[in-house]
C-alpha cells in the first residue's frame, strides 16, 4: 500500500465559488480546486529558477529538482533546505556545496546572453538535448506486475479525485506494488518530489520502476535516467525524443499504460510473461 501524505492536503486544494449548470438548471457551488502557486528555487542566495507548483512535499521537491536537473550529483552535496511564505508564492532557499555551487555558477554564464532567437546553433543544441550515461540496472518486470500498478494507481491520487487537476507519480516495487505517490500540477515537479523521496528515504532505485499519469516527454526521460531507475511507464504517450533517449540510455519506456494494455517503446528486453 502506498505511504501515506506528509504534507497537510488542505493545502493541496483550495474551494472556489462556482455556478453549476445542470440539467437545464443553475445553481451556486463550492468545489475544490488544485492550488497552483509559485515556488522559486534559490541556490545560495541566488535565484536559479520559479516553477508553477503545489505547495505540498516541498522539500522533497527541491532534493529531486537538485538531482534530476544536475545541479547537485549526490544528495549530500545538497546541505540544507529553508522554505518560507512571501507575498507572490513560496521561495525554497537551498544550501549546496562549494563544488556543485561553482558548477552552477559556470552553468548560468554559458547559457547567459543568448537573445532573439532562443536556443541557436550546435552548441546549443548540444546542451538544450544532454548526453547521458546508459542506465546500470539488471531490472526485468513482468507484465503483470506493471498492469497491477496501473490498476491501483488512481486509489493512491487523493487530490486528482477531488480536482481533477493534477499528475501523479508513483514509485512502484517489482512486484507492482505502489510504495511512494506524489502529486502536482505539474508532471515535471510531481516526477521530481518522488525522485526527492525516493533519495531522501534510501530506496533502492535497482528495485523498481515509475509510473506517471502525463506523457512521457523527453525531459521525464532525462530525469528517470539520471537517477538511473530502468523503467518509465506513462499512462499516456511518449515523444520521438523521449523514445530515442530512453534507447539510448538502457531503460524500459511505456506509454498508454492502461488496464489490459501497454505499449512498450523502449528496451523491450526489460519486460517478461509472469513465470
Amino acid at each position: 500500500m502506498a505511504k501515506e501524505y506528509t504534507d497537510d492536503l488542505d493545502r493541496a486544494m483550495q474551494p472556489a465559488t462556482c455556478a453549476v449548470w445542470a440539467a437545464g438548471e443553475l445553481a451556486e457551488g463550492l468545489d475544490p480546486v488544485a492550488t497552483e502557486c509559485p515556488v522559486a528555487l534559490v541556490y545560495n542566495g541566488i535565484s536559479h529558477v520559479v516553477m508553477m507548483a503545489t505547495p505540498t512535499e516541498l522539500e522533497d521537491f527541491a532534493l529531486g529538482f537538485s538531482l534530476s536537473e544536475g545541479i547537485v550529483q549526490t544528495p549530500q552535496q545538497l546541505l540544507d533546505i529553508e522554505q518560507r511564505s512571501v507575498e507572490d508564492g513560496i521561495e525554497i532557499a537551498i544550501t549546496i556545496s562549494s563544488e556543485a555551487f561553482a558548477q552552477l555558477k559556470h552553468t548560468r554564464r554559458n547559457l547567459s546572453g543568448r537573445t532573439g532567437c532562443g536556443l541557436c546553433g550546435a552548441e546549443s543544441l548540444q546542451q538544450a538535448i544532454p548526453a547521458l550515461d546508459p542506465v546500470i540496472s539488471d531490472l526485468e518486470i513482468s507484465h503483470h506486475s506493471l498492469q497491477l500498478a496501473v490498476s491501483r494507481l488512481d486509489k493512491h491520487q487523493p487530490v486528482q479525485k477531488q480536482t481533477g487537476a493534477v499528475h501523479a507519480a508513483a514509485w512502484c516495487d517489482e512486484g507492482g506494488q505502489l510504495l511512494l505517490v506524489r502529486e502536482d500540477v505539474g508532471r515535471h515537479n510531481a516526477l521530481d518530489k518522488l525522485l526527492g523521496a525516493i533519495s531522501k528515504q534510501k530506496l533502492d532505485v535497482q528495485a523498481g520502476f515509475v509510473l506517471v499519469t502525463s506523457r512521457a516527454s523527453y525531459e521525464m526521460v532525462v530525469k528517470t535516467v539520471r537517477a538511473n531507475i530502468a523503467v518509465l511507464a506513462a499512462v499516456s504517450a511518449p515523444t520521438t525524443l523521449a523514445i530515442r533517449l530512453a534507447r539510448q540510455s538502457g531503460i524500459g519506456l511505456v506509454g498508454f499504460s492502461r488496464l489490459k494494455r501497454h505499449v512498450i517503446y523502449a528496451g523491450q528486453y526489460r519486460f517478461r510473461e509472469e513465470v
